[in-house]
């Protein structure tokens, strides 16, 4: 259903979009300063905090709520614009983007950036963190400079994030720019496959499955947790677990009716999208409530000055936000109803296509079943 015109042309302005680039670049910038020139110590300097918590974890229920945030607040984009105006560039690039990379770019980044948060030594150091948003921006920028303004839909592993996630968001786009509201499986069935989307969503269910097994007693007792080795290939493991699984599903379902086995699992990507929601929630919820609250106090005397900018300067954690019996309930909801949506999404999907029988959804069934059951699994241990 269309949105009434009014709030339609207040959430288009333009405005609204500048006043958020300007307000994102800012706060980047903030942040690298705050990684250089703040306190050295990563329990007691913002940037570690601001990255991998607020900005990694707050992004996917910003992108659900809001639709795809990053795309229209991204400083990469307002970085892009002025590096085109000073080299007289065009926005659209000097070299067209191959349409077969997809969404590969984004996965390699997406994996890179959740090997630098699960496993590399370091990863928590404020310059190193400060490094880390330098290179991104660096590179990124200068692809988008030579393919054109395309390449953060496509390239930028966060912005590709945020845009996927908003599929499942109640408010959506028509073909026409239209702003509707609309139910939140709906963005799922929209959009022809693209490489790399499958990867892309494998990436974010087997991270944080392997965030989840590392946090269970087994991995604890058996495996050295600052071990990059081991780190990296149970990283590896639960990605390729994840992708084998999923491939193999469809391409089972594929040969039951007569469909190709190629195109089959581009074609189902993004019902794996509600798993990797409940996945994510299921593993970030307590870390964010209760670890994000870091970020608003150090906030308040970013630099180590003894500041008190915002009042919370020697706040302390308030544990009653997210007790165990809330976290419980919302780890087990959100593993099973993201399991059950995937499973409606696939099984709608599978009717509008050739082939919908209920011989070639068994397989698919299956592997969500799996993949509930091991979520669960890893929570239970944990």
């Amino acid at each position: 259903r269309p949105l009434p015109a009014a709030l339609a042309r207040a959430l288009d302005a333009p405005a609204l979009t500048r006043t958020g680039r300007a307000l994102a670049l800012a706060a980047t910038a903030f942040v690298v300063a705050v990684a250089f020139a703040g306190p050295p110590e990563a329990d007691a300097n913002l940037a570690p905090w601001a990255l991998f918590v607020t900005f990694w974890v707050g992004l996917v229920p910003a992108s659900v709520l809001l639709g795809p945030v990053w795309r229209r607040v991204n400083p990469l984009r307002t970085l892009h614009a002025a590096l085109c105006r000073l080299t007289r560039t065009s926005p659209a690039g000097r070299r067209a983007l191959p349409g077969r990379l997809g969404y590969w770019p984004a996965a390699a980044w997406l994996t890179a950036f959740v090997w630098l948060e699960l496993v590399a030594p370091g990863r928590s150091d404020p310059r190193a963190v400060g490094t880390l948003i330098l290179a991104y921006a660096a590179a990124n920028t200068a692809l988008a400079w030579w393919f054109g303004r395309d390449w953060f839909t496509r390239g930028d592993g966060f912005e590709a994030y945020s845009s996927l996630l908003a599929r499942l968001c109640p408010l959506g786009r028509r073909g026409d720019g239209t702003l509707v509201a609309r139910t939140p499986l709906t963005g799922l069935m929209a959009g022809a496959p693209e490489p790399g989307l499958t990867a892309a969503a494998c990436v974010l269910i087997g991270s944080t499955g392997f965030d989840g097994i590392t946090r269970t007693t087994y991995w604890r007792d058996n495996v050295d947790p600052s071990s990059v080795p081991a780190g990296t290939l149970g990283l590896a493991a639960a990605i390729g677990a994840v992708a084998v699984l999923y491939v193999g599903a469809l391409r089972l379902s594929a040969r039951l009716t007569g469909q190709d086995p190629a195109a089959l699992p581009g074609r189902f990507a993004t019902t794996l999208l509600p798993i990797a929601l409940g996945y994510t929630l299921a593993h970030y919820f307590s870390f964010f409530v209760l670890e994000g609250q870091t970020t608003f106090i150090l906030a308040s005397d970013p630099f180590g000055t003894g500041a008190d900018l915002l009042g919370s300067t020697g706040n302390r954690i308030d544990y009653g936000l997210a007790g165990p019996t809330l976290t419980a309930q919302v780890q087990v909801n959100a593993i099973v109803l993201g399991h059950i949506a995937g499973t409606i999404a696939a099984h709608d999907l599978a009717l509008r296509g050739p082939g919908g029988t209920l011989r070639g959804q068994l397989p698919v069934a299956a592997v969500m079943v799996a993949l509930t059951c091991a979520g669960l699994f890893a929570l239970l241990s944990g």
